[in-house]
């Protein structure tokens, strides 16, 4: 008898790869240069010349035995301390490198700080749009999801929304933010008034309320500060990837950092390796370790990004789209033109526009439209999203 959980699963990949895959297909029957994927979060500018340089210098030059072998479970102790002094240098939150542990990225990151956290019985909030597999992560857990929509003007927190969802049994709130798929970065005045709201339901039900800060996208943002959580709450686990800020998605490289703020934060730590070691998430890959600590304040060109967001974004909303602009990431997210956002996705293939139907994000009737592509694809997509939309008028 097999696991059938699992095996669901595995046999129903998500919306985002299903379309991706579609796109595979597609690109093989009529060319690559005439299907417009819009699907895949996977970014398009090159990691910056001096991460290939440090592995070159790495391969070369480093004792074959330390770059291949294995490092503490928790990462190598000197990869922790680089981390620690760069989160202090940019923050000023005292990071410990003891309260740091490396992991093979933010999936398995968020996975491991959900298992470490949780019992069966605990709820943890997903502030809606969020990233799908928040969904699979949580119920891994043993703990149940609870949906809590953001304001539909501006995707900000909507806090009577967000205080209905929170209850005895919330042990986690999930914060991603620039966002996956708006691109709206929360505001300072929404990170103050959601940790005034936590401190308050702390207080009332006895218990700690943890933020699991989902932040692989924070060095991607466009003239405007994505606020540090750690500096605001006491009670957060920052879950961090090189994924978009370094290009770096099939290296799968991040880190915990569980505050030193949280209250017997040691305890917490333990029972983060103690995750780490029973999900087999121990010993990040050695070479990309010591690459990111050689890189750990690099980025990629994220003007590249911000170019990409300015055109679609002004000829979107320029031939009728509703648009949420995004303050960061890479993604848009457009308000369908008919209330099935996947009878228009569907619509849209007729066109070679992949794109993905909002209902996974727990947000229904929007498309999120992915622009970590070329600007010439971006340029060549532009009429037919125009003779899409003028199919409604």
């Amino acid at each position: 008898m097999l696991n059938e959980k699992m095996l669901n699963l595995g046999e129903n990949r998500s919306v985002i790869r299903e379309i991706f895959e579609f796109g595979n297909k597609r690109r093989a029957e009529v060319g690559a240069e005439n299907v417009y994927d819009f699907s895949l979060g996977n970014p398009s500018i090159p990691a910056p010349k001096e991460v290939n340089e440090t592995m070159v210098k790495l391969l070369t030059e480093l004792d074959p035995v330390k770059l291949h072998g294995y490092t503490s479970a928790q990462g190598a102790p000197d990869v922790r301390k680089t981390i620690a002094d760069s989160i202090n240098k940019r923050f000023g939150v005292n990071a410990n490198p003891d309260l740091i542990y490396m992991t093979c990225g933010a999936a398995a990151s968020l996975t491991i700080c959900l298992n470490a956290i949780c019992n069966e019985g605990d709820e943890v909030i997903a502030l809606a749009p969020f990233f799908p597999e928040y969904r699979v992560f949580v119920e891994k857990a043993g703990a149940k999801l609870v949906v809590a929509k953001c304001r539909e003007s501006d995707f900000q927190i909507d806090f009577d929304a967000l205080e209905k969802a929170i209850t005895k049994n919330t042990k986690a709130i999930i914060v991603n933010s620039p966002n996956n798929p708006t691109g709206v970065v929360l505001s300072k005045d929404t990170i103050v008034k959601l940790a005034t709201l936590l401190n308050k339901k702390q207080t009332e039900y006895n218990k700690r309320i943890f933020i699991i800060c989902d932040e692989p996208y924070r060095e991607l943002a466009y003239d405007v500060e994505v606020p540090y959580i750690p500096s605001f709450y006491d009670n957060t686990l920052v879950c961090y990837s090189y994924s978009k800020s370094l290009s770096l998605p099939g290296e799968r490289i991040g880190y915990i950092f569980v505050s030193p703020k949280i209250e017997n934060a040691g305890k917490v730590y333990a029972a983060v390796c103690g995750a780490g070691r029973a999900l087999g998430f121990v010993c990040a890959p050695s070479l990309l370790q010591f690459t990111v600590r050689d890189c750990v304040d690099l980025t990629g060109d994220v003007s590249a990004y911000k170019k990409n967001r300015d055109l679609l974004y002004g000829a979107l909303t320029e031939y009728g789209y509703n648009a949420a602009k995004p303050d960061g990431a890479f993604y848009l997210f457009i308000k369908s033109p008919e209330a099935d956002a996947n009878a228009f996705c569907e619509r849209a293939k007729k066109y070679d526009l992949l794109l993905v139907p909002s209902d996974s994000f727990g947000f229904e009737g929007y498309v999120r439209i992915s622009y970590c592509v070329s600007y010439s694809q971006i340029e060549k997509s532009l009429p037919y999203f125009k003779k899409l939309v003028d199919e409604y008028k």
